[in-house]
């Protein structure tokens, strides 16, 4: 472990690199005018434009561009938005909240549920309630989220307007009104996440159980009298939750950048929204801020689901 963890801090530090650069190229090189209206209105002279650009250090070459940028991002410092001039720190903490009451209610719930009725289907194999949650799963991982949001509008907002299908992020959640107001609008999105992430992990659970039921040591425990609930969660679950640590090391940084399709149907202001509002406007701060920031969070989730290999199975070694 004492090689192990420096070995991966370099090869973390070498990926972040990697891919802050590329995106960077990307952006750089992609066309549109990073500026938007600003650079390209009539009102606006050459000179006051030259200036613009001078000002964003645009006139710079993009070795130049990239270092200053680099330099500033390990300072905390991911400078101003191309668009709104604001501070690109001060814009990730407005959007912030709302993506983390979205994502993170509904990967709460996913997990809440689907881990366990994937146990029980798996518990149950080829009876008809196994035949039927594996046919919603893979309903819901066959789905693609921007179809089931828009049914789920249809149906629950505009033909029995039951909930708000537009997001409203203004709500002030120290009355306790606007908490009912607040639930309302998050039943569909969340319902939308949740159809589509438990989904994986029902099927995910349901596979790994199954693959250790055959195993001697559940036989043995079961020819030692436990009861089929001890040994599934005192003996199985161990075993069978090295493939889910994967799989939910790679979706909680998504707590953190948002659902991309999802924000855009319901018009929640989350981060997803933000990154396809900037990538349209060329907003090359805000993009690397964010992918940068995700890129971030892969590599700490990943380092730590390694780790928790080792506690879960003793067998793993680094």
């Amino acid at each position: 472990m004492g090689r192990y963890l420096p070995q991966r801090l370099v090869i973390a530090l070498a990926t972040l690199l990697g891919v802050s650069l590329t995106i960077f190229l990307l952006l750089a090189l992609a066309p549109g005018d990073p500026l938007g209206e600003l650079a390209t209105n009539p009102s606006l002279s050459d000179a006051a434009r030259e200036n613009l650009r001078r000002s964003f250090g645009l006139d710079q070459p993009l070795p130049i561009r990239y270092a200053k940028w680099l330099s500033a991002a390990l300072r905390g410092d991911f400078g101003y938005s191309f668009t709104s001039r604001a501070p690109v720190l001060d814009l990730l903490r407005q959007r912030l909240p709302a993506t983390l009451w979205l994502v993170g209610s509904a990967y709460t719930l996913s997990a809440a549920l689907m881990i366990p009725l994937g146990v029980w289907s798996a518990s149950r194999l080829h009876s008809f309630g196994d035949k039927l949650v594996n046919a919603l799963g893979l309903l819901g991982y066959s789905l693609p989220t921007f179809l089931t949001g828009l049914m789920v509008i249809l149906i629950f907002s505009v033909g029995l307007r039951w909930f708000p299908f537009i997001y409203d992020s203004g709500l002030d959640l120290r009355d306790w009104h606007n908490w009912g107001a607040q639930i309302r609008q998050l039943v569909l999105p969340v319902a939308v996440l949740v159809f589509y992430q438990g989904a994986a992990l029902l099927r995910f659970t349901r596979s790994a159980v199954r693959e250790e039921l055959p195993q001697d040591y559940i036989r043995t425990a079961y020819a030692k009298g436990l009861s089929p609930g001890r040994v599934i969660w005192a003996h199985l679950a161990r075993n069978a939750l090295l493939p889910l640590v994967t799989l939910v090391s790679l979706d909680l940084p998504a707590l953190f950048t948002g659902a991309l399709v999802t924000e855009q149907i319901f018009r929640v202001p989350g981060m997803g929204a933000l990154m396809v509002e900037s990538i349209y406007r060329s907003d090359t701060p805000v993009v690397m801020a964010i992918t940068c920031i995700y890129g971030f969070l892969i590599v700490v989730f990943s380092t730590l689901a390694d780790l928790l290999y080792a506690w879960l199975d003793p067998r793993i070694r680094y």
